[in-house]
């Protein structure tokens, strides 16, 4: 419940920041509203005790006044919508970019790689676009309390016994509240299901995966699993809602006792001569009324319970984003490198794992080096190259840049100073200038700055053969884009990644996966040239991650990590001369070529 008032609070305050005028309006609109039922109740036993007793021009009246009222209470509703439409479709709009924000602009990663936070987020997407019936039921539920409190004081003025009419409406709104609360559970529980059978499905109608489902035949296969996934996540919805209907219902049937209770009372009092025929009548329509206005509450509650869950995820991950903050800076970034890199027994686990993925990581990056990083699959690798973009904090240890501690730099100072190239790049639907550009905001419309990053990257001839050249539509999101293919994207990346000409840390994690041996080696070479210019300017350190060994023969330094630890170290003949893991990897990738 005090989640529920903290969250109706929010939306009003929402609502005030955006429209003043607009919600004042609707608040009096409905609260117009909720006079009017009640008004409507009175006026019918006016009527009637009028008709009783022959008076033909107080029955006029009151007809009128009821008509009135009827045709107000149904103006009043419409109208009342229409000031604060459009307020709701702008403060939804803000939550969105709220939670664009929040998982894009944090200064972390974890909450993207933890499948418990994945699925909170993948339902708190889902509501937020509940937020305009959230708006609709709480200014309903303002005229309904309002209806209410008047209704209950004409029910005491018959009889005080029928204040117990409006009590018996308690056990309904716990008894929706217990119902609510386990259909949210149960939301949860089935949150990675329902996950994973978008995922599916989205699998099985995007041209991405069309070829490789055709070729492999798993249509059927993809179609069978989906299937699954959401018989699963809709198993578990349906028992939640078949036991929420039957908690729901025990407390309807209590109030329902009530409603005939209520009506036998007066009509035995109006058979005594205690009461008049329009005391009747009041009491039979208020208490349809009651029970009309009970459903509707249970109704509003539901939707309003959502907009809570909705809004009280949207705080957890407000705070959860909020511990992901950095410690307050107390370096300037520095201009240059004048020693290195250093890392000192480092150590990471990732949240909410047990195994530590490195441990006691010692290693030293030379200013101006060139340096690369190899092992098998899940050594470690990538997990070096987020800590070094401060995606996540070493457990243990520190990575000190010229003997200071790089968490005492500002976060985006630091991030401002690095390039990266990464395996699982984003394939921007933009013109192609823009698709590269965004490496470097300041110089996003500066042709001759993107020219030269594609120069940079060896990718000069993906623009040159589009039709429009830097101006051609990318993606197939447009009907007059031009679709590319994996190397192409990969191309542009790497354009978009040399947009920055003189980063303090260039990393370069797998980013030529797509393509061939021979165009990588070419590539690396070039990036090897572009290293030496940057490092001689501001003793920039370039890191290369590669699967290939063969490409990184060139590399200053190279790092062989195995089991979470640095197995090795040295330069391609020198390690070669040690006749250990990399000297047997290496002839193993090179017996593949023979």
């Amino acid at each position: 419940m005090r989640d529920a008032l903290r969250s109706s609070f929010q939306m009003i305050a929402l609502a005030f920041r955006h429209s003043r005028v607009r919600i004042v309006i609707a608040l009096t609109l409905v609260l117009a509203e909720g006079f009017a039922w009640p008004g409507v109740a009175l006026g019918l036993k006016g009527a009637v005790n009028a008709a009783v007793t022959h008076n033909t021009a107080a029955a006029a009246w009151y007809g009128a006044g009821i008509a009135c009222g009827a045709i107000g209470v149904l103006l009043l509703h419409h109208f009342s919508y229409v000031p604060y439409a459009e307020v709701c479709d702008l403060i939804e709009v803000s939550l969105q970019a709220e939670l664009m924000t929040l998982a894009n602009g944090s200064a972390r990663i974890e909450h993207h790689e933890r499948p418990e936070y994945a699925d909170k987020i993948a339902v708190l997407q889902r509501e937020l676009g509940v937020f305009q019936q959230g708006m609709t039921g709480l200014l309903t539920m303002v005229s309904l309390v309002t209806s209410m409190i008047l209704t209950g004081a004409l029910l005491a003025g018959v009889d005080p016994w029928l204040l117990l009419l409006p009590l018996a409406a308690i056990p309904p709104v716990l008894t929706g509240q217990r119902a609510q609360r386990i259909i949210d559970a149960s939301k949860e529980r089935s949150a990675s299901h329902t996950r994973q059978a978008m995922h599916l499905y989205a699998l099985a109608t995007r041209a991405a995966s069309a070829k490789e489902l055709r070729v492999s035949g798993l249509q059927e296969e993809v179609v069978r699993r989906q299937s699954e996934e959401w018989s699963s996540a809709t198993r578990t919805l349906w028992l939640a809602e078949r036991r929420a209907t039957v908690i729901g219902s025990s407390g309807q049937l209590v109030f329902a006792v009530a409603y005939v209770g209520s009506v036998l009372l007066v009509l035995r009092e109006a058979i005594r001569g205690h009461r008049n025929v329009g005391d009747v009548v009041l009491v039979v329509t208020l208490a349809a009324q009651v029970n009309q206005q009970v459903t509707t509450g249970l109704d509003l509650l539901k939707v309003l319970q959502r907009v809570t869950q909705a809004l009280t995820r949207l705080r957890w991950l407000r705070a959860l984003i909020a511990d992901q903050q950095p410690p307050k800076p107390d370096q300037p970034m520095p201009n240059e490198i004048t020693d290195g890199i250093e890392l000192r027994d480092v150590a990471f686990t990732y949240p909410g794992t047990d195994t530590p993925v490195l441990s006691e990581v010692n290693l030293r990056l030379p200013a101006g080096t060139t340096v690369a990083i190899v092992g098998e699959n899940g050594a470690g690798k990538t997990t070096l190259v987020k800590l070094l973009c401060r995606f996540y904090d070493s457990t243990s240890g520190a990575i000190t840049l010229d003997g200071t501690d790089i968490t005492r730099f500002p976060l985006d100072d630091w991030r401002r100073r690095i390039a990266a190239g990464f395996q699982d790049f984003v394939r921007f639907e933009m013109a192609a200038q823009q698709t590269v550009g965004v490496g470097d905001l300041p110089s996003l419309d500066d042709e001759a700055s993107v020219l030269g990053a594609l120069g940079r990257a060896h990718a000069g001839d993906v623009v040159d053969r589009l039709e429009n050249v830097l101006q051609t539509q990318l993606g197939k999101s447009y009907a007059d884009g031009t679709e590319l293919s994996g190397g192409q994207w990969q191309k542009l990346a790497l354009g978009r990644a040399m947009m920055r000409e003189l980063p303090l840390l260039l990393i370069l994690d797998e980013p030529t996966s797509a393509l061939d041996a021979e165009a990588e080696h070419q590539l690396f070479e070039q990036y090897a040239e572009n290293a030496r210019r940057v490092g001689r300017e501001t003793g920039a350190i370039t890191v290369l991650v590669s699967h290939r060994f063969s490409t990184v023969r060139m590399a200053d330094l190279i790092l062989v990590v195995a089991d979470g630890r640095v197995a090795e170290a040295g330069d391609h003949a020198a390690l070669l001369a040690q006749d250990g893991l990399y000297a047997e990897l290496y002839a193993l990738q090179a017996s593949a070529y023979r």
